[in-house]
């Protein structure tokens, strides 16, 4: 049964999506199979597995969501789960936007994702899903379907500043609609290690939210590889296995698999 893990941050432009799908591709080269699902309407995950044009997709995760809205069957996986190099994906367009303003008006419109992804479970080893950097209906809907969040933030102050909103909202949704879900971890993401502001700022994360929430040990250095690798839509694994950030995404992937089989340890331990 896969864990549904969602990466988010309520601010963008700190590497969420690109942690997403490196991430992804880094799980599969372990072994897992993976599903990676764009839950943003800009596309931009869509994007990096290789699809120029996301309107001109078919079946998207917004065509998904509508139909589950309208209370209408969801298409067999083989119309909307599409395949690149080992992970399977679920693309995206701006059909999303539409989306999120229906679900405003709608009863249980938290659950929505919840109802697509749950028949997926029994397919995969993990399931990522990349979200909007903000906090609206499709976050809650991201959240309320996850295991699991991983937390990705880039030493920057105003990046900062919206990291304690977002763990209020993750400690919201656990006790109001998901008591399963855990915050995995802060990601560090486009670090240089050089700078003061990102050792002032890591130690500063260390000591706030030691022995409460973990703060991932790989930490994703800031590189140019990291951009021409989106642009030319080859993840790192593919485009740069030898680049500092790959062998960070390799040790993240790493990490999620320990955490996950701890936490089925303890899980099988209790009953």
């Amino acid at each position: 049964m896969a864990r549904i893990i969602m990466c988010g941050s309520f601010k963008g432009g700190v590497g969420k999506t690109a942690s997403s799908w490196n991430l992804a591709y880094s799980l599969a080269e372990m072994g897992k199979r993976v599903l990676a699902v764009d839950f943003d309407s800009q596309a931009n995950l869509t994007t990096c597995f290789g699809i120029e044009d996301p309107a001109a997709v078919p079946v998207t995760i917004g065509h998904l969501m509508m139909n589950r809205l309208e209370d209408e069957e969801v298409p067999d996986p083989s119309e909307f789960i599409q395949s690149r190099n080992g992970v399977d994906f679920i693309p995206s367009s701006m059909m999303l936007s539409a989306v999120d303003s229906k679900l405003r008006m709608e009863m249980g419109s938290e659950k929505m994702l919840t109802g697509i992804l749950e028949p997926l479970r029994g397919l995969y080893d993990y399931i990522i899903v990349d979200t909007c950097p903000s906090l609206g209906t499709l976050t809650i809907n991201a959240l309320t379907a996850a295991d699991e969040v991983i937390i990705a933030v880039n030493p920057q102050l105003l990046a900062m500043m919206g990291l304690q909103d977002f763990i209020r909202t993750v400690k919201k949704v656990r006790s109001r609609l998901n008591d399963r879900l855990q915050i995995a971890g802060i990601l560090l993401t486009m670090c240089d290690a050089r700078t003061n502001l990102c050792k002032v700022i890591t130690e500063q994360l260390t000591e706030t939210f030691d022995g409460q929430i973990r703060i991932f040990k790989s930490i994703i250095p800031n590189t140019v590889k990291v951009g021409e690798s989106i642009y030319y839509s080859e993840p790192l694994l593919e485009y740069a296995p030898e680049n500092k950030a790959c062998k960070a995404y390799r040790n993240l992937a790493e990490e999620v698999i320990v955490t996950a089989q701890q936490r089925m340890s303890l899980r099988s331990g209790g009953r």
